[in-house]
C-alpha cells in the first residue's frame, strides 16, 4: 500500500509541471520529468479561418437509381454445384481430366521457384522487366495502334479459336 502511495505521489510530481492542480496554485516545474515538452494544442477555431472547405458541385448528367433485387448478379452455389456434377459426370476421361489439372498446378508452382530463382540473380530482373516493358511496346505498335492491324490480330484470335476447338 505503501509502495503504491509513493508511486502515485512521483507521478503527480511528475505531471505537476503541465497541469496545474487550480487557477490560484502554481505549481513549481518538476525537474527530473522523463516526458518531453510539448507545445500547447491549436484549436480548431484556428484552422478553420484559415482554410475554406468548399464542397464541389456535382453535374447530374448521370443520373444513378439505387433498387435492390433478388437477381442482382448474384451465383446460386446450389445451382452452381449441380451444373458442375451434371457435367463432370457427362465425362468420359476423368482420370485425363485429372492428370491435366495435376499437371497444371505442378506447372505453376515449378514457375513460381523459377521466378523466385530468377528474382535472386542481382541485375537479372532489371533487364527482364526491360525486356517486358520492350515487347509490350512491340506489340502495342504491331496489333493495337492501327485499326488494320487490330483487325489483323482479331483475325488471328478467331483462327486459333478454331484450332483449339477444333472445328477447322
Amino acid at each position: 500500500m505503501a509502495a503504491a502511495a509513493s508511486t502515485s505521489m512521483a507521478a503527480t510530481a511528475v505531471f505537476a509541471s503541465r497541469f496545474p492542480l487550480s487557477s490560484t496554485i502554481k505549481a513549481t516545474p518538476a525537474r527530473c520529468s522523463s516526458l518531453p515538452y510539448l507545445p500547447p494544442r491549436l484549436s480548431p477555431t484556428a484552422f478553420s479561418s484559415s482554410l475554406k472547405f468548399t464542397e464541389p458541385k456535382r453535374s447530374s448528367l448521370l443520373p444513378v437509381k439505387a433498387s435492390s433485387s433478388e437477381e442482382s448478379g448474384a451465383v446460386d452455389s446450389s445451382e452452381l454445384l449441380t451444373d458442375l456434377k451434371e457435367k463432370w459426370d457427362a465425362l468420359d476421361n476423368k482420370s485425363t481430366v485429372l492428370i491435366y489439372g495435376g499437371g497444371a498446378i505442378v506447372a505453376v508452382w515449378l514457375s513460381s521457384i523459377i521466378v523466385g530463382a530468377i528474382n535472386s540473380v542481382p541485375l537479372l530482373p532489371k533487364i527482364m522487366e526491360l525486356v517486358g516493358l520492350g515487347y509490350t511496346g512491340w506489340f502495342v505498335y504491331r496489333y493495337l495502334l492501327f485499326k488494320s492491324s487490330r483487325k489483323e490480330l482479331v483475325e488471328d484470335l478467331e483462327q486459333l479459336k478454331k484450332k483449339i476447338a477444333g472445328t477447322e
